[in-house]
């Protein structure tokens, strides 16, 4: 396929980890970033040149003062809104690779919902920018089955392969009008509601947003089933935080224990400590709203490295009772 030169926009962790597979089978004119991820993103360019714009009009200028000969922009987790001008500046306008299976999870955060949302499939939609966000027509689509025990740091990584395997496919095609090696078709926009008929689901959109810091403090009245996706999807941050006794920790694995109306606990006030001794391996378990309980697996204490609870119970036993 013929070779593509792409302007990348991206800040953060997940636009670097998008760019050192990108760099692989794109040339990149230029690396678009905010000036708080200028260094990240600069390492992730191999020598492509990194320009700074943190606004929308500063996205405007910066266009405007450069004469890219690139005719597509690649987007991945940028964070700054994209005028139609910039949209326009490419005579293929601007892809962002959104990693959620649109119009589902739109917006910020949509990794750490599918999680949250006990989801059971999540994937990435390659799509063009429209000035309304994560509305724009489709180009291509990537299933990704979730097995109910994923982290949001490990599903990013998923995620980042699929996004790069479609974009490895669907940008050439697209900008050149060549077949995609994938479908043996060449990309056509299609509506997301077009998409959804196809596809067989339901045209129902939804939306994130982005977590806060006190989302991370732990409330033990929610079923276990809840906190157990909170602690997967909060891993990266905020993380789960709480205190056992009157020490803070924050959770990093746990596990469900299966209800029983006569185990040990049931009908306990919420945030009350078990050690099961009948859980192989030791179990610390907290009771949680509906008279759940949730089997601490490894947690991180307060200035001290993460640990499984064996070894957290051996040094702390006595300061949580």
């Amino acid at each position: 396929m013929t070779e593509t030169k792409i302007v990348f926009f991206g800040s953060g962790p997940v636009a670097a980890a998008s760019l050192r597979l990108i760099v692989q089978d794109f040339t990149v004119e230029a690396v678009i970033t905010k000036t708080t991820t200028r260094q990240e993103m600069s390492d992730a360019a191999h020598g492509a040149p990194v320009y700074c714009a943190d606004t929308k009009q500063a996205v405007d200028q910066l266009l405007e003062a450069n004469s890219f000969q690139s005719t597509i922009g690649v987007l991945v987790d940028f964070g700054v809104i994209i005028s139609q001008k910039s949209i326009d500046y490419f005579q293929k306008g601007i892809l962002n690779s959104h990693f959620s299976l649109l119009p589902e999870l739109r917006g910020a955060d949509p990794i750490s919902f599918a999680i949250l949302e006990g989801r059971q499939t999540t994937g990435v939609s390659v799509m063009q920018i429209v000035e309304k966000m994560d509305e724009g027509p489709l180009l291509s689509l990537g299933e990704h089955p979730l097995t109910g025990r994923e982290t949001t740091p490990e599903l990013t990584e998923q995620l980042v392969q699929l996004s790069y395997s479609l974009l490895k496919d669907t940008v050439p095609a697209y900008v050149h009008d060549e077949p995609s090696p994938a479908s043996g078709t060449v990309p056509t926009p299609q509506s997301q509601s077009e998409v959804c008929m196809l596809t067989n689901r339901a045209y129902t959109p939804s939306y994130t947003r982005k977590l806060t810091k006190q989302e991370g403090v732990i409330d033990w009245s929610k079923s276990a089933e809840i906190i157990d996706r909170e602690i997967r999807a909060y891993a990266g941050w905020p993380k789960s935080r709480t205190s056992f006794g009157d020490v803070p920790v924050v959770i990093t694995q746990a596990h469900v224990i299966p209800h029983s109306a006569e185990q040990p606990g049931a009908n306990s006030a919420p945030g009350s400590l078990l050690i099961h001794d009948a859980q192989k391996p030791l179990c610390l378990a907290v009771v949680c709203g509906e008279d759940t309980l949730l089997c601490i697996e490894a947690l991180t204490p307060a200035g001290k490295n993460n640990m499984p609870i064996d070894a957290f119970l051996r040094g702390y036993a006595k300061k949580i009772r």
